[in-house]
């Protein structure tokens, strides 16, 4: 059977602060700069979904981007947009709110939810020119 890779893409708001505790303040500037800033700063997000697998004869879909959709709202845009990562999102409070922290996240809300073909990788745009990509290792 063929096979393909589906990318659904999907767009939240958010805000965060990095700053390890386990570190004095002076570290915390020198390593996250602006990204330390005690008041937040935010970002306009784009996370990529991408799924692999079989093309269905039946269908001619690896999986339904419509059910791709609905998974990414209430798994990932529910929870992350127009939040503020550190302070509103329990999954955080222990880790940094990081382009890489994040990815992880959502391939953990995303991952045991997709009905066909898997999650091969979140690709997450932090800003235009910088993004991670997560493939679960």
């Amino acid at each position: 059977m063929p096979r393909a890779i589906v990318v659904r893409r999907a767009h939240f708001n958010a805000a965060h602060r990095l700053h390890n505790p386990a570190h004095p303040d002076a570290w915390n500037r020198e390593v996250f700069g602006p990204c330390n800033n005690p008041n937040f700063h935010g970002h306009n997000y784009e996370v990529e979904v991408c799924v692999e697998g079989e093309i269905d004869p039946d269908t001619g879909y690896v999986v339904d981007v419509g059910i791709l959709r609905t998974l990414i709202d209430q798994h990932v845009h529910a929870h992350l947009d127009h939040r503020n990562l550190n302070l509103d999102v329990e999954w955080f409070r222990e880790r940094l709110p990081s382009a890489e922290n994040i990815a992880v996240f959502i391939w953990e809300q995303l991952a045991s939810r997709i009905p066909t073909g898997r999650l091969v990788c979140i690709r997450l745009w932090e800003t235009p020119r910088n993004f991670v990509e997560y493939t679960g290792e």
